[in-house]
């Protein structure tokens, strides 16, 4: 059905892709799209009035893709999300959770207000989920040293005794994850990514593991760096991805072909559809 775009890296606008996807065939989406902060000619608007036309037209062209029961996760910042949540309740689509991403960044520049340290991601789906895999993405228990001895003689709970599970803790909506900005720091200097906001890999693989199973699709159509394709084949499922800017889809080629990148054409968006094997 979308055989001609399985695990590939598409150089194409959001709409242009996404006309070329078969409804109800996504298994899963996970995307990172602008945010209107003005990081490049992609993510800059005249102001938020444009800047939510443009969300909530990739929006409703993405939704009629996505399969029953499937899943939607959008990253954006808190205040954008507001909007994206309102607009994906009147769509009829099923809040499932605000995930906060605790950054761990170190960025401390606000001085009028308390210092940003986090982004959004709303978890949203298409009617009951079809798969949520919650011992997949199970977490480290906290306090070691009292896990341990519960483990061997249990917690009074509810007139039972209550064992931990070996896998750890289910998995909460408040994510502790440094940032790649943070976390591939060199003597303590933060260096230039080949994308300004990539997403660390371990988040997209637990979005991947938690709502989707093997083989299934997953859709990114701002595929930036490649982190989504990546995490994709990594766990065993098909990938649908795209990004418009011509620099960014040769990046993602590269980093899944292995390859240091290079710097692409800089011809900014590519208004056609043109396919870079993954």
């Amino acid at each position: 059905m979308n055989d001609h775009l399985l695990n590939k890296i598409a150089r194409a606008d959001c709409a242009d892709f996404l006309a070329q996807v078969a409804d109800g065939s996504v298994d899963l989406a996970v995307l990172d799209p602008p945010y209107g902060m003005s990081k490049g000619a992609w993510d800059s608007f005249r102001d938020h009035a444009e800047f939510m036309r443009f969300t909530r037209g990739w929006i409703d062209a993405l939704l009629p893709k996505i399969r029953r029961g499937g899943a939607v996760y959008i990253f954006n910042t808190p205040y954008n999300c507001a909007f994206i949540l309102s607009h994906l309740v009147e769509r009829g689509m099923t809040f499932q959770n605000w995930i906060t991403w605790d950054k761990r960044d170190g960025i401390a520049s606000a001085k009028s207000r308390f210092v940003p340290g986090q982004e959004a991601l709303l978890f949203f789906t298409q009617g009951p989920p079809r798969v949520f895999n919650a011992d997949a993405v199970r977490l480290p228990y906290d306090s070691t040293s009292r896990i341990a001895h519960a483990a061997r003689v249990g917690i009074p709970k509810n007139g039972k005794r209550w064992f931990p599970n070996p896998n750890g803790k289910l998995c909460g909506d408040v994510w502790h994850i440094t940032s790649e900005r943070h976390k591939r720091k060199v003597n303590g200097k933060t260096q230039t990514l080949g994308h300004c906001t990539v997403k660390p890999l371990e988040m997209i693989e637990r979005i991947i593991k938690a709502s989707s199973a093997p083989g299934d699709a997953v859709l990114d159509c701002f595929v930036g760096s490649g982190t989504t394709a990546l995490a994709a084949r990594n766990l065993g499922r098909n990938f649908l991805c795209c990004d418009a800017d011509a620099e960014h889809a040769e990046l993602a080629r590269r980093r899944l072909d292995g390859i240091a990148p290079t710097r692409a054409p800089e011809d900014g968006r590519h208004s056609g559809l043109s396919l870079l094997a993954g």
